[in-house]
């Protein structure tokens, strides 16, 4: 592999550390967040987008974005000219020819002209290339999300991935994947000097919780340092234990702050434990019998709380981690 190296050792930091950044004047921004707007978001109230735009400015967050999936519904919803926001959008691009399987790409300051553009030549010309190629026309700030992550049912091209990168700004460290695939990740920045954002991908509120630092008066300033290699991260890696309380999060979403609403749209998260909870609240006789659903939540929270469902999704992961990283050797290499 070829191309500007980077030591990204010394680029992610602890909380303490950026706060003595931020002292300094530093900005940070999550950004890599769903609201309501996403087809796989339960529809709570403190998942709406302006829910989660109070909830980010009241942490302090200098910039705020929702990326949901291929829609920017979002800054209708928001007005598109709100302070400190900046409009994005996640769109899948499934290219069979050149990528071989379906990727993920955080866009910013995009318009709604743009997005129509972007989805004629994700969703019906199925062309990466000339995706970028519009993206880099119109100077839009783009990210390749979550490198090693891949669609359900979908057969990876697992050594397409490096040359892919190639062709993104900046790749996302993502705090629902495990430390080996943000290791991957961050190994391939550094191989090709590429920029590096670390996000929460959140899909139940967690914005913030990870977040990337980077001097910038703009938007565009903030983004064009963290291409730059300027910039810091506040990572976190996905354990047992934040999966755990995830899990119970979804659960609380499900059963309580989701008032049993019926409208929960296609939702498909690889975890099963979180799908069956899904299709089980979903239960008509769960509806019309509160004390039912409160005993089905009390069983789901303890079955959770044990762990298993947990430990199960984490070792599945770390197999498939441990089989990427033997396959396409990219860490340790110079």
């Amino acid at each position: 592999m070829g191309g500007r190296q980077r030591n990204y050792e010394e680029k992610l930091i602890a909380p303490e550390r950026a706060a003595e950044l931020m002292e300094a004047g530093w900005k940070r921004a999550d950004l890599h967040v769903h609201s309501t707007c996403s087809f796989d978001v339960l529809p709570a109230k403190d998942l709406q987008p302006e829910s989660l735009y109070e909830k980010a400015l009241g942490m302090g967050m200098d910039f705020v974005t929702f990326t949901d999936h291929d829609t920017v519904d979002a800054y209708d919803i928001l007005g598109w000219d709100r302070e400190q926001l900046v409009p994005g959008v996640e769109m899948a691009v499934y290219d069979p020819e050149f990528a071989g399987h379906t990727l993920h790409v955080n866009v910013f300051e995009l318009c709604r002209e743009d997005f129509s553009e972007l989805t004629e030549i994700s969703k019906v010309e199925h062309d990466l290339k000339g995706f970028i190629r519009y993206l880099k026309r119109h100077k839009l700030p783009f990210i390749y999300n979550h490198p090693f992550w891949f669609e359900l049912h979908q057969e990876p091209d697992i050594f397409a991935v490096p040359k892919l990168a190639k062709l993104f700004p900046v790749l996302e460290y993502n705090m629902h994947e495990l430390k080996q695939k943000n290791e991957l990740t961050i190994a391939l920045a550094e191989k090709f000097g590429k920029g590096i954002a670390a996000t929460t991908d959140s899909h139940s509120g967690g914005i913030g919780k990870v977040y990337t630092l980077a001097k910038g008066d703009s938007f565009r300033e903030y983004f064009k340092n963290i291409e730059r290699g300027k910039s810091y991260i506040v990572p976190e890696d996905l354990t047992r234990e934040i999966l755990m309380e995830e899990i119970n999060t979804w659960i609380d979403l499900i059963f309580e702050k989701s008032q049993r609403t019926r409208d929960i749209k296609r939702y498909l998260t690889g975890i099963k434990s979180l799908d069956a909870m899904v299709r089980i609240s979903r239960s008509t006789l769960l509806n019309y019998s509160p004390r039912l659903n409160r005993t089905t939540m009390s069983l789901l929270y303890m079955i959770s709380n044990t762990g298993l469902p947990a430990s199960l999704y984490i070792h599945s992961k770390e197999n498939l981690a441990r089989k990427i990283e033997k396959k396409i050797e990219i860490k340790g290499q110079k």
